[in-house]
């Protein structure tokens, strides 16, 4: 599959063909913006194979001749679930058997397998590992925490508006490698684990006392919406949320859920809808400032909580699933 800045597509490669019916392949090439020799490997597919040779092709070997045969890989499989033996021990089997394998193979198809723990074997060979999901029961069981940094838009644009080879963007590179400081927005974003309803704010920095101030607010905000008791906040390990100002926001009322380490999983929920965030958003579209693009924020918000459909409210916006409705909201905005 061809990648977003590529010059070529389908559609591009049969026009590359028609040109270099009645054109040599060079001036062709230059025309097109690609080298002779990527032109011509396309004209020379399409000779051997017509049409179907122009489409793209799996890079996948068609024969290797050293791989790992089928019968090693399930003696590996047996060995492990049978007799738990580690990685070198099952090389050591199989090269007293008279086929000789790298350890660190060894570990690359257990790894495939799911049986790259032995903990996670039983006795009898069964995997002893079902990851459950996290599931809040009720709106405020649990409101999962997180934050975004994002580069912080100049006044007029930034390089997606000028493009990278512009002067503008060109003189911000060269400030920043004689040393200026790299400007960063951080979005800190609240969602409840039941509903789905989410809070967003941008704000200058991850710091403990910006991380609990966010905490109050956003208390504020989904006790307007109903939520009056947040019973778990759930957070990675981050410095900000292991500050003493977040702790006393959290307060005695509420269990601060942390998170494993190195493992985004456990906080799947605000996960996801940075991601969603990102994509609608944040790089949907160009923004001439910081100003509009926070101000982009606050009504993407709106239309996220009472208009956007999600999966996990049921194919409805997240606010239907709250117990008491909202009835300020807008119908309509810009």
């Amino acid at each position: 599959m061809t990648h977003a800045n590529a010059p070529l597509s389908l559609e591009g490669r049969r026009r590359l063909i028609r040109r270099c019916r009645a054109r040599s392949i060079a001036h062709v090439a230059t025309e097109m913006g690609i080298s002779r020799a990527c032109a011509s490997k396309w004209v020379n597919r399409w000779r051997r194979h017509g049409d179907s040779g122009l489409r793209d092709r799996s890079s996948t070997p068609h024969r290797s001749p050293s791989a790992t045969p089928a019968w090693v890989v399930k003696q590996i499989e047996t060995w492990r679930r049978e007799h738990k033996w580690s990685a070198q021990r099952i090389s050591d089997e199989l090269a007293d058997s008279g086929f000789r394998i790298d350890r660190r193979t060894v570990t690359r198809h257990l790894t495939r397998l799911g049986l790259g723990r032995r903990r996670f074997i039983d006795p009898g060979g069964d995997n002893n590992r079902n990851p459950g999901k996290i599931v809040a029961r009720w709106p405020g069981h649990m409101v999962h925490l997180d934050v975004k940094k994002v580069g912080r838009i100049p006044d007029g644009g930034g390089w997606r508006i000028h493009g990278r080879d512009s002067v503008r963007t060109k003189t911000v590179s060269r400030a920043k490698t004689a040393g200026a400081k790299r400007g960063y927005t951080y979005l800190h974003s609240a969602v409840d684990g039941f509903s789905r309803l989410a809070y967003t704010e941008p704000l200058s920095d991850e710091k403990g006392a910006t991380a609990a101030a966010f905490l109050a607010r956003a208390r504020a905000w989904f006790a307007a919406h109903g939520i009056t008791h947040i019973h778990r906040v759930v957070t990675d390990n981050g410095a900000c949320y292991r500050s003493g100002d977040f702790a006393w926001i959290v307060g005695k009322s509420t269990r601060h859920q942390k998170t494993k380490p190195y493992t985004p999983r456990h906080n799947g929920k605000v996960e996801r809808y940075q991601r969603i965030l990102a994509e609608e958003l944040l790089y949907a579209r160009e923004f001439n400032s910081e100003k509009a693009r926070s101000s982009a924020i606050a009504v993407w918000n709106i239309h996220y909580n009472y208009h956007r459909r999600h999966s996990g409210a049921g194919g409805l916006p997240p606010a239907s699933r709250l117990r008491e409705g909202v009835t300020n909201v807008q119908p309509s905005y810009s």
